[in-house]
């Protein structure tokens, strides 16, 4: 499945800054599934178990973003809204399987109606709960009943916020203008209000790791938000992805070449949750970067999308293994 970016007035104009410098992608690239352009087998990964599960509440957004990698905006609901039933039954699922976390992401989480009570349902069930979000109005509309969440909940309940940069002016060139300010406000809100609170950045093309997080740690220090920029956990710097670039294809041979394991990749331990419109039910997919590419949709329920995971798309080199990244906490 594909879907069209479709962009709003909040929308940025022209190319990324975080746009990859490379060539196209080989059509012959992540053509198979069990072998590669060159005829080498393919790696894949087993799921050695599922420790988090995320629930996919739609692609609507009050942004749109210049690189966003699900197309999320004010008009796409290419998935739509992720009913509380619908979450009910994959949570009891997961519980099942011993799950630990669940995961919530969108486009925005916020605007899904359902989402006070699909957070309330998940933390009464005893899972960490991990929330993505850009902090801004539609998050502040649920004020209220999230101070009330973390009572209750404590740490269990995390808010990851998207800063895309420590500037105002690449932040904003990504997710639009006006974009910066509030969520600067929102960040401003969760850490007076005690939350377990982390950010999500990116680094610019040749920005270092260390001088990004000095950086970003600078700008909490101003803002007084209680974020501590040089732990990997509370400032997740995640790498860039561009399916139309090229990349080099994983194979088994990789493992030791590149010193990696299969168990360390994201789909080894996480699975997600999307309802596509047009589609009676939610499907479950390999992980949170590959809500429609063919091959990674996994079944009906948490049991059928147990298998093996084939590395058979430009995400899985660049993000997973090449970027070392995971969306779970």
């Amino acid at each position: 499945m594909t879907t069209a970016r479709t962009k709003s007035r909040n929308a940025p104009s022209g190319r990324s800054p975080f746009a990859i410098e490379a060539a196209a992608l080989p059509t012959e690239k992540f053509s198979d599934p069990t072998v590669t352009a060159k005829g080498e087998p393919r790696a894949h990964v087993p799921l050695t178990a599922l420790d988090t599960l995320w629930l996919n509440t739609g692609t609507l957004c009050n942004l749109a973003c210049a690189s966003c990698y699900i197309e999320s905006s004010p008009t796409n609901d290419a998935l739509v809204y992720l009913s509380l039933p619908h979450a009910a039954r994959f949570m009891a699922e997961a519980q099942a399987m011993g799950t630990r976390e669940i995961g919530l992401t969108g486009g925005e989480p916020f605007m899904n109606p359902e989402i006070i009570p699909m957070l309330s349902a998940a933390l009464a069930q005893g899972f960490d709960v991990l929330v993505l979000t850009n902090a801004m109005k539609p998050m502040r509309r649920h004020a209220d009943a999230l101070l009330a969440l973390r009572e209750e909940a404590g740490d269990r309940l995390t808010l990851r916020v998207s800063l895309d940069h420590h500037t105002m002016a690449v932040h904003e060139a990504e997710r639009g203008a006006r974009s910066w300010d509030a969520a600067m406000d929102g960040l401003r809100w969760l850490s007076a209000g005690g939350f377990s609170l982390a950010v999500a950045g990116r680094l610019l093309p040749g920005e270092g790791e260390a001088e990004a997080r000095d950086a970003y740690a600078a700008l909490f220090a101003r803002e007084g938000i209680a974020v501590a920029a040089h732990d990997p956990a509370r400032l997740v710097l995640f790498p860039e992805m561009d399916e139309s670039k090229d990349v080099a294809e994983i194979t088994t041979a990789c493992w030791g070449i590149l010193d990696k394991r299969p168990q360390d990749i994201m789909c080894a331990t996480s699975r997600m949750v999307v309802h596509r419109k047009g589609e009676p039910a939610p499907r479950v997919v390999s992980c949170t970067l590959l809500p429609y590419a063919e091959g990674f949709d996994l079944g009906d329920t948490l049991g059928e999308a147990a298998g093996d995971v084939a590395l058979n798309h430009p995400h899985c080199a660049r993000f997973c293994v090449l970027g070392g990244a995971s969306c779970s906490a």
